[in-house]
């Protein structure tokens, strides 16, 4: 296959604020991918613009599988194929390039630039080891001769024949690469005709051996700019190039990015300094872009070998001081002294860069590909956010009024419309802030406990000081929303969380299961499970589910967008209702829209259409004709979760068990960030590890599977079922 490709790709165009036909064409070997206003004008060398792929970023786009973008030189610029196939082939072919080509730069910067000397090592390293095969081989004889087993000599002599052949092709593959050397010139790295295999024989002594880095073959990447198709190496009669990909490096058909014959002649170029366009108006600026076309590169660490969690919007940090971690902020309740309702995040910071850690992001970044699925990749520990993943989920209680008061409602239409209300007010509360951070992953067993208090004009204060004898949260009162949540499967990374309120007869229950995605420039996380809502004096349960989130721009200033189709449903009742959070186009609209309706039963037309800001205000526009602001999140006040102190908690309790990376991230020391959390994940695998040993099932402490859903041992509903309500 020859080492360049070409085809036709569409490429926006600010100055026309469109997208514009172009003719591309990649070549591999210099790293370079050139552009052409047709195929005509390539022919006769007149290029529009190129980008230089040394250093580049590719992003995609997880809700269209047709564009793509190439992030370079503080600029971006975006490109759609005609469909996913031939997207999936220019995004195989463009990934190669840039690898070869990044590798090589980092082998300049710190010379580690292979010699022929490096080469000859290589090889005298192969042959040692193909002697040894060789003597090895020789035993099989007298294995044949002292078996008396007809079954087990049969064995061995398939053995021994398949040996044979191996040593025979590492044989020819090392009197190839010897070839391949004697056709690069050392000095300059020009290109010589090969010598023709077949007149070699394979069987002749070597006195070199086979590289370990196929880099290491020959220099053939460093010829000169002009030469318009690269070095070939001739391999059993056949032509092969260097090549970012073994399936084809571009669609099938001359009109759609197949390689061009190597017989065309091709416009030479040298590679310039800078990626540049005929228009600097032509592409967006890096900073400026990273939108739901483009997506920033993995800003994902799992705390642990998991798959990564939702990112939160939140500050990064500030310095800030060191004081106690169980410290609450009084809010002037009487129970001040014996919980903490302090939200660790109440002194972020705002707006900082991610700059001076963008070389540890970088190296991260080159170790994943398009569409790799994050569970095992681990980012630094500056990027966490000071809290546990399932205190975030506690964030959807954050308007525990809200949620109580769906309960309230008389009709069940009513009660479908406060659904939708609590639900589009659950996600503005857990992001904090401009910046996307990451929560900590919570490892096996790690649980969570939180309350809420909900006092009302028409208690008695002994009712609101009264607790609760059972439940989730006994130290609760029984006017409280109470929030439980556990990890209850480490792969795949699934937290379940419980809440309820004993007084108002009302529940829930959820699942969720993060599985991360790399799209080049951002992150996409997808929130796999649901959720039930539950009122028990109406026999209704409202089954929901959640969007998926996308962290964005990492190199610049990260932050997170919700994205994609979330539906609402009571089976009793028959209402429903669909929620769409829409992610943002590079061309236009706004950040973090929502648009969502609700349908009585059996209705096609919805009788309430809601458009908005999910972090903002939402305004409903009624079948009546009437117009009301549905939630403005700007005004709702936000109570605060009230948490028991460190000394109070269980050593399995998220805020006890993080609480040596939570003190030395707010102390701004990483390194004992760093440390700290990774003796919790040592811990974590020395105790799976002894489970194994010991055939040991992992058994959950609150939650129980049933069928695919996780839910609470002892929801209101049991508990009221056997009290004979």
């Amino acid at each position: 296959m020859a080492s360049i490709m070409e085809g036709p790709l569409s490429k926006w165009t600010n100055v026309m604020k469109g997208w514009q036909y172009r003719w591309f064409v990649l070549d591999y070997n210099a790293g370079l991918l050139s552009y052409y206003t047709s195929k005509d004008k390539m022919m006769r060398g007149s290029r529009r613009g190129c980008v230089r792929l040394r250093g580049a970023v590719i992003g995609i786009d997880d809700e269209d599988d047709s564009t793509f973008t190439i992030t370079v030189d503080q600029k971006t610029f975006h490109f759609q194929a005609r469909d996913a196939d031939e997207r999936e082939k220019w995004i195989h072919a463009l990934e190669g390039t840039i690898l070869r080509h990044t590798l090589q730069l980092r082998e300049a910067e710190t010379g580690l630039v292979p010699s022929v000397q490096d080469f000859d090592k290589k090889l005298a390293e192969a042959d040692a080891y193909l002697q040894i095969l060789i003597d090895q081989l020789k035993l099989f004889d007298d294995k044949i001769k002292d078996c008396k087993e007809d079954e087990s000599r049969r064995k061995i002599e398939i053995l021994k024949e398949t040996t044979c052949s191996m040593v025979e092709s590492i044989k020819h593959c090392i009197v190839l690469l010897q070839i391949a050397k004697s056709t690069i010139n050392p000095v300059d790295g020009i290109y010589q005709p090969p010598l023709d295999p077949a007149v070699v024989n394979t069987t002749m002594p070597t006195q070199t051996a086979l590289p370990t880095d196929a880099s290491q073959v020959c220099k053939s990447d460093q010829r000169p700019s002009t030469l318009s198709v690269g070095p070939v190496v001739t391999v059993m009669g056949s032509l092969q190039t260097p090549t970012p990909n073994s399936t084809g490096s571009g669609p099938s058909g001359s009109s759609s990015g197949i390689a061009s014959p190597a017989h065309m002649p091709l416009p030479s170029h040298s590679v310039p300094d800078f990626s540049y366009s005929s228009s600097e108006d032509e592409f967006y600026d890096a900073d400026e872009f990273y939108q739901s076309s483009t997506s920033p590169k993995h800003c994902i660490d799992p705390s642990g070998p998991q798959a990564a969690s939702p990112l939160t919007n939140e500050a990064l940090k500030r310095p800030n001081t060191t004081e106690s971690l169980n410290s609450s902020m009084s809010n002037g309740t009487t129970d001040a002294d014996q919980f903490d309702s302090h939200d660790d995040r109440d002194d972020e910071g705002e707006g900082e860069s991610v700059e001076e850690h963008k070389s540890v992001i970088m190296h991260l970044l080159s170790q994943v590909r398009l569409g790799m699925d994050l569970t095992k990749v681990v980012l630094p520990t500056f990027i966490l956010e000071r809290r546990s993943l399932l205190e975030m989920y506690a964030d959807f209680f954050a308007h525990p009024d809200l949620f109580v008061s769906i309960a309230e409602q008389l009709e069940a239409r009513d009660r479908m419309v406060y659904v939708v209300k609590w639900y589009l007010s659950a996600f503005h509360a857990g992001r904090k802030g401009s910046v996307a951070k990451k929560p900590y992953n919570p490892i096996l067993g790690e649980v969570f406990y939180c309350h809420w208090d909900l006092p009302s004009e028409t208690e008695e204060p002994s009712t609101l000081t009264e607790t609760v004898s059972e439940g989730p949260v006994p130290w609760s009162s029984t006017n409280s929303v109470c929030f439980v949540a556990e990890q209850v499967s480490h792969h795949p990374p699934i937290s379940a969380f419980y809440a309820e309120c004993l007084n108002q007869k009302i529940q829930f229950n959820a699942h969720i299961w993060t599985k991360s995605k790399f799209l080049g420039m951002s992150i996409g996380v997808h929130n796999i499970g649901q959720g039930c809502v539950s009122c028990l004096e109406h026999d209704e349960h409202y089954v929901l589910t959640f969007p998926n989130g996308y962290g964005r721009s990492i190199l610049t200033v990260p932050w997170v967008e919700l994205g994609g189709e979330c539906n609402i449903s009571c089976s009793k009742s028959g209402y429903s209702a669909n929620i769409v959070f829409h992610t943002k186009p590079f061309y236009g609209g706004k950040k973090h829209r929502i648009t969502a309706e609700i349908f009585a039963p059996n209705d096609k037309k919805s009788f309430c259409s809601i458009e908005g800001e999910w972090n903002g205000v939402m305004y409903a526009k009624w079948a009546t004709g009437e117009n009301t602001v549905f939630i403005d999140t700007r005004r709702i006040g936000i109570i605060k979760k009230k948490v028991r102190k460190l000394e109070d908690q269980l050593d399995y309790e998220s805020r006890r068990l993080w609480r040596d990376v939570t003190l030395n991230l707010k102390r701004r020391d990483i390194d004992a960030a760093t440390d700290a959390k990774h003796r919790l994940e040592e811990k974590q695998r020395a105790e799976a590890r002894e489970r194994k040993e010991n055939e040991q099932q992992w058994e959950t402490r609150l939650f129980h599977e049933d069928g695919e859903c996780w839910v609470y041992d002892e929801p209101l509903l049991k508990r009221l079922a056997s009290q004979g309500h």
